[in-house]
């Protein structure tokens, strides 16, 4: 029986791994502690001897899958640990509860037009806000990409995403609505800034500044406009590879998340116009 107050050897060799060697940061090196401690506190031994249908046991009770699946990869994050130093002869590994996919929050284009509308544009600021909220809506790119963008990143109709995730680039096309908004706004900047998107000093806008707008008007992240540009795209009968190409993913997996909402679009056209759905 190991003494209560203190951690097992391996497990404290463990917290020293992950502190040093891994540099986690303490929020993440306090929640691997709590995690595996309190399965040795409750079960007075070190937790490399309690076995695998015990642990099972003891993580039935998070009904939370999220929540267990933490708990499941601290536990098997230790247990690698174990292994690779030869505190363990096999190399144990408890399997993840299958967690089901969020779907994507998203907004209509008529929502977003009644929060962009509230923009007082016979400010400057507000022409700023207004030509945002279009442009992330527009073109569907992330929010870090967005704010990288620079004026000779536009070309006509055309947008050149030089900042894209993986370091890749990709052209998407530019509404109209969203190209004139952009231009007003430039048109009343008083700043020499190669940037697009500034505060009200003339520096670089924040990620900080520009999810505060969003949220001013529309009540959401930033990222709910990038949900919203795919979902229109994917109800309007866009091809799910070109909406990939769009996006900037690196797989079609990852766009695989909208295809819930062209099956959801597709059952409400069937309901509204086939006769069948009427009888």
């Amino acid at each position: 029986m190991m003494n209560s107050s203190r951690l097992s050897n391996e497990l404290e060799a463990f917290i020293e791994y992950i502190s040093i060697n891994k540099a986690l940061n303490k929020q993440s090196i306090s929640a691997y502690k709590s995690d595996l401690y309190s399965i040795e506190v409750e079960y007075k031994k070190p937790l490399i001897n309690i076995e695998s249908n015990t642990l099972l046991n003891i993580l039935s009770k998070y009904k939370n899958k999220r929540t267990l699946n933490r708990k499941l990869s601290s536990i098997n994050s230790f247990f690698d640990f174990c292994y690779k130093n030869k505190f363990l002869d096999e190399k144990t590994k408890l399997k993840s509860a299958k967690v089901p996919k969020l779907l994507p929050k998203f907004l209509s284009v008529e929502q977003i037009m009644a929060g962009a509308n509230l923009c007082d544009r016979s400010l400057w600021l507000g022409k700023r806000d207004y030509a945002l909220i279009l442009f992330l809506y527009a073109t569907g790119v992330r929010i870090s990409e967005c704010l990288e963008l620079k004026k000779e990143d536009i070309d006509g109709e055309w947008l050149l995403v030089r900042h894209a995730k993986g370091d890749k680039q990709r052209l998407v096309p530019i509404a109209n609505i969203a190209i004139k908004a952009i231009s007003e706004y430039l048109d009343g900047m008083k700043y020499d800034n190669d940037f697009i998107w500034c505060n009200y000093s003339g520096k670089k806008l924040s990620r900080t500044s520009a999810y505060k707008i969003v949220k001013k008007y529309l009540g959401v992240s930033p990222h709910v406009l990038r949900h919203s540009y795919a979902t229109s795209l994917i109800t309007g009968g866009a091809d799910l590879r070109v909406v990939q190409e769009l996006l900037g993913h690196a797989s079609l997996l990852t766009t695989q998340i909208y295809t819930h909402i062209q099956k959801q679009h597709l059952s409400e056209t069937v309901q509204v116009y086939h006769p069948f759905a009427k009888k």
